[in-house]
């Protein structure tokens, strides 16, 4: 068997570019399972975070709880069972608190209780554990119908004070949370003006002191990726949100009685109450979009609460939780906000500003880097506070491969950078075998697959993580800026809303055209093709209207641009987010910073791509990458050379059209051939086949359905064809080997 990645580390050489680069230094390189090394400069342990270093507890996790929405009480050990499935979120520490409400006639008898895992009792000395004695008589005696449930990953702070679910003094509001509050130190000095007393340093707090006082209103105020889950005792209203963005996610379901809530599908399955059902109506649109839109998931009863939204709910009440907004839409473009020029440098700081404020933290951050724009940009500002700032990228090994995908290797154009930019700079070199040694457990974190391949991201974040805690990543700066500008050919000459629409279905059908789709299913999954189309046409339903009636470039792009903030971002946020905290690895986005994106979308199409030759019968003309992203490659100027921020674009993909024919292709006959998949009911297996034959053959490129199909082969080996759902997750043990497995 071939050895894990190489890992290579180098560091930005202190004489001149002779046009060697970095090259002109030695690297090193060693296997991806042995001991890493830094960079010539510096040790890892004696660098500093941030520039807003100083004791706060920073909380990555997972969250998880249950509630009755009857007279069934709360299992508490169907709630541990859904935190040791997220022990990879959050293996340093673990708590739960269970709550019985008050009577709804007298307000009496209310009462709660709350236990550290056994597993970190050394840490919550002050809390009875999990499974003890005090344990059996509270749950033997008491019907709860709230129970919260909380793993932790610790940045810095380990003591009881960062432990979760947190409470307020007077113990009315709780709450278990994953995120970080960027502006939290605003919202922290705000409420201790008027009377706030806090006991820690963390963000949770901040969190639960904004709910006191404001309640749902306070929610628009926060700057940050966060989901979180609020629960009342008095007024015994439970409450759970996601940031505006959805760069967090938060999956409930609602099943015997009870409203079960988490931050990754798995842990429903493990609570044994939620079964691990395929639904028709989501296999269709991800195989559709290879995505799934709106709050539907590829998992039958099994929901995603949108960006900007809450549900509430009144525990042990017969009332149905209720959806709501706290954050309705985006601003509109704005055809005089201001001359290029200016908006560039508009645009240049508030990209600064919002860089800044994500680089708060107690620990070593780092950050992705390509050879491109986006990511380089955010590096080139956080150097100015973090000398020697840790970049990551990953690259492929080309040997044997030929076509387009002979140039889809960056390291060299990261490298460049990393020598400009004087970053300690670390790359993995991804082979052809590394998809099949992966793709189990990739998929056990993927338990929601979404948009593209993912494995290239899972080995990148595994690197990162062996550095850092934090990294910082260049993710939807195209969809802020129109950086995708061949993708709204259809759009521009669309006469109508209705036209765009309809080129819109046929441009993201992204595995086979609309019409060969309908043949690699079953007869009896085809009927479930129009859900796809249904889930499209909400989406669009709830994209802001043009209220000019023109339907001029500024409607056209803007429309566009929604659409896919809505469905393609999502579903690269959640792969960014599962991915990650496979690793532990906290990922932060700075162009999804409130102020940032606001004016983002207000700018016009005039200052986001060129317009020439693009509107009426010549919207068919080609576009390059250049074409896109004009008020941005402006305002990056002062941060990057001309040739960076004007350079052709290139994803980060690996050569799978070609390694999928070649080394890997026994893995994907083994898998998707086998008479485990086969006998499934969802595909016409002929069908799937007859398009891995013309795939190998050379005949035609089907590396996105080809893994489309391993993952969902996969997940379903995982939860759908185990006991109560449960897969790995069904013990702790399973759940940190899992873990484990994915460090070495």
């Amino acid at each position: 068997m071939r050895p894990a990645p190489a890992v290579r580390a180098t560091a930005a050489p202190t004489g001149a570019p002779d046009g060697t680069g970095v090259g002109s230094k030695p690297d090193r390189i060693l296997s991806g399972s042995g001991r890493v090394l830094t960079g010539s400069h510096g040790r890892i342990g004696s660098r500093q975070a941030g520039p807003a270093a100083g004791g706060r507890a920073e909380v990555v996790c997972g969250i998880a709880g249950i509630v009755g929405l009857g007279e069934q009480p709360v299992d508490a050990r169907a709630l541990r069972r859904m935190c040791d499935a997220l022990a990879h979120r959050g293996p340093d520490d673990a708590g739960y608190a269970l709550f019985t409400p008050p009577d709804p006639a007298t307000g009496r008898g209310a009462h709660w209780c709350a236990f550290a895992d056994p597993e970190f009792r050394h840490l919550n000395e002050h809390l009875a554990v999990f499974g003890g004695a005090y344990f059996h008589d509270e749950t033997s005696r008491c019907r709860f119908s709230v129970g919260l449930g909380h793993r932790r990953l610790s940045i810095i702070d380990l003591t009881h004070t960062g432990h979760q679910p947190m409470a307020s003094s007077d113990r009315r509001t709780w709450v278990v949370y994953n995120g970080e509050i960027y502006n939290h130190q605003a919202m922290r000095d705000e409420l201790a003006a008027r009377g706030c007393t806090f006991r820690t340093r963390s963000d949770t707090e901040v969190l639960l002191h904004l709910w006191e006082e404001y309640g749902e209103r306070g929610l628009p105020r926060l700057d940050g990726m966060f989901a979180a889950a609020i629960y009342d005792r008095v007024e015994n209203r439970l409450v759970l949100v996601r940031d505006r963005f959805g760069v967090k996610p938060l999956y409930y379901a609602i099943s015997g009685g009870m409203l079960l809530f988490a931050s990754e599908a798995k842990a429903l399955f493990a609570s044994g109450i939620v079964p691990a059902v395929m639904s028709r109506d989501g296999l269709a649109q991800y195989m559709t979009f290879q995505n799934v839109f709106g709050r539907s998931t590829i998992w039958e009863g099994v929901s995603l609460l949108q960006p900007g939204e809450f549900l509430e709910c009144a525990p042990a009440s017969a009332r149905r939780p209720v959806l709501r907004r706290f954050h309705d839409a985006f601003p509109a473009p704005e055809p005089d906000l201001g001359r290029p020029e200016d908006l560039a440098g508009q645009v240049a700081e508030a990209f600064r500003a919002a860089v800044t404020r994500q680089l708060v933290s107690d620990v070593p951050v780092g950050s992705y880097l390509s050879g491109g724009m986006d990511s380089g940009s955010i590096v080139a500002v956080a150097g100015r506070s973090i000398p020697r700032l840790m970049t990551f990228t990953g690259g492929f090994d080309l040997t044997n491969v030929n076509g387009i995908e002979q140039g889809f290797d960056e390291r060299a154009d990261a490298e460049q950078l990393s020598y400009l930019l004087q970053t300690e700079h670390y790359a993995v070199v991804l082979h052809a075998g590394d998809m099949p040694a992966a793709m189990e457990r990739i998929a056990w974190h993927m338990d929601d697959p979404r948009v593209g391949m993912c494995h290239q991201n899972w080995y990148v974040a595994k690197l990162a993580s062996r550095f850092v805690k934090v990294c910082l990543a260049g993710t939807a700066g195209d969809e802020l800026f129109a950086g995708y500008p061949w993708r709204y050919r259809p759009a521009f000459s669309a006469p109508d809303a209705a036209a765009l629409d309809a080129a819109l279905f046929s441009t993201w059908h992204r595995l086979l055209p609309a019409e060969e789709l309908p043949r690699i299913f079953s007869p009896e999954m085809r009927a479930h093709l129009p859900a796809a189309r249904a889930a499209m046409e909400d989406v669009l339903r709830g994209l802001p209207t043009d209220r000019t009636g023109a339907f001029d470039i500024d409607a056209k792009l803007a429309r566009v641009l929604h659409f896919e903030f809505r469905t393609f971002l999502q579903g690269l946020l959640i792969t960014d987010d599962h991915v990650s905290m496979a690793h532990g690895l906290e990922t932060r986005v700075p162009f999804l910073d409130n102020a940032l994106a606001d004016l983002a979308f207000r700018i016009p199409a005039a200052a986001k791509i060129r317009l020439p030759a693009t509107d009426g019968p010549s919207g068919t003309a080609s576009f390059e990458t250049a074409d896109g992203k004009l008020v941005l490659r402006r305002a990056m100027e002062q941060n990057l050379p001309a040739e960076f921020v004007y350079r052709r674009k290139q994803g980060f993909s690996p050569p799978d059209a070609n390694w999928y024919r070649g080394p890997s292709m026994d893995y994907i006959k083994e898998i998707l051939l086998d008479r485990r998949t086969t006998t499934r009911p969802w595909f016409d297996q002929a069908e799937i086949a007859r398009r891995l034959e013309e795939h190998f053959n050379g005949q035609q490129n089907h590396r996105l359905l080809i893994w489309s199909l391993l993952s969902v082969e996969w997940i379903q080996r995982h939860f759908a064809d185990t006991v109560q759902g449960r897969g790995e997750a069904g013990s702790a043990r399973a759940a940190i080997a899992v873990r484990e497995a994915t460090q070495t």
